[in-house]
């Protein structure tokens, strides 16, 4: 099994300049995984993705305080960062003139802020809207600080099997920066840059029902975002709204979600507008990417 992840990983670094193949997987009659790029009996197509799921649903609302003659949209947010709101609304009927059609605002964190308020034109008649609301964690207007990341685990020397732009799951805006870094199930994973703890996973055992696994996001004071993800589960030692430090414990390294293998999925994003995208970071020295098994070692 261990050989086979390393051909994976070799694989993903062999091929993260060009057109990523396509990559096969399939189980020997021993039950030892196999990944290759050659079609082969009884093996199914593997599909990298490394999306990021987060449901903020649960945690951003629209209320709408309704009083005869009038309705106020109210953009509450209960998380410990803030966030970038935007309200549009259709189908306007008995309004006043006047009253915006859309709206985008920064929430901060905890707290709530009035986006708009309509106004009846015959108060004795119902006001008619339909309103769309969509919301993207972080604040635009924040300006990323230039900051050498500390490694974010404890032991090793590990190894990157995949970095910036790879071709199998590091090409989508959210990802493009992240680098995967292999090493075993179980590596003290801990926390690279101090912070506000804004969303935690720890109940998802294998691949689980989110793509990311388990996972801890920490909100940095420049308004950037340091993700730990594929975590293992039941390992995350910290809450959301706690305060870490640099070399903080965070969790554990897993194989957790539409992970490639045991390793951690770091990446650094940013609000742009509406919507978070990875940024490039450095680590505070050099780690050197697994050699190319595929092709044999080289003496």
């Amino acid at each position: 099994m261990r050989l086979s992840l390393l051909v994976l990983c070799s694989l993903v670094l062999s091929t993260s300049a060009v057109a990523a193949p396509t990559i096969y997987k399939y189980t020997d009659a021993n039950g030892v995984v196999t990944y290759t790029d050659k079609p082969t009996r009884g093996a199914s197509i593997f599909v990298f993705r490394d999306n990021m799921v987060e449901h903020l649903e649960q945690q951003v609302h629209l209320d709408v305080d309704k009083q005869k003659g009038s309705a106020t949209f109210i953009a509450r947010n209960e998380l410990f960062a803030p966030v970038e709101v935007e309200l549009r609304l259709s189908g306007l009927g008995n309004v006043a003139p006047g009253a915006p059609q859309s709206v985008r605002k920064v929430v901060p964190a905890r707290s709530s802020v009035a986006l708009v308020a309509l106004r009846a034109q015959d108060a004795s008649k119902a006001l008619r809207y339909t309103p769309a609301f969509k919301y993207a964690l972080g604040n635009p207007s924040g300006q990323a600080q230039a900051y050498l990341y500390p490694l974010p685990w404890v032991g090793g020397p590990f190894r990157l099997s995949q970095g910036a732009n790879g071709a199998f799951s590091h090409t989508g805006v959210k990802s493009r920066y992240a680098m995967d870094i292999a090493m075993p199930v179980g590596t003290p994973i801990i926390a690279a840059r101090a912070g506000t703890v804004v969303k935690v996973e720890n109940g998802q055992s294998g691949r689980g029902s989110d793509p990311s696994g388990n996972f801890v996001r920490i909100l940095h004071s420049d308004g950037t975002m340091g993700v730990y993800l594929h975590l293992s589960e039941g390992s995350v030692v910290v809450g959301e709204g706690q305060q870490v430090s640099v070399g903080t414990p965070l969790g554990r390294s897993g194989n957790t979600g539409n992970s490639s293998g045991p390793h951690l999925h770091f990446v650094v994003q940013r609000n742009t507008g509406m919507g978070l995208v990875s940024i490039p970071y450095q680590f505070n020295q050099p780690i050197q990417a697994l050699p190319n098994f595929a092709v044999g070692a080289r003496r």
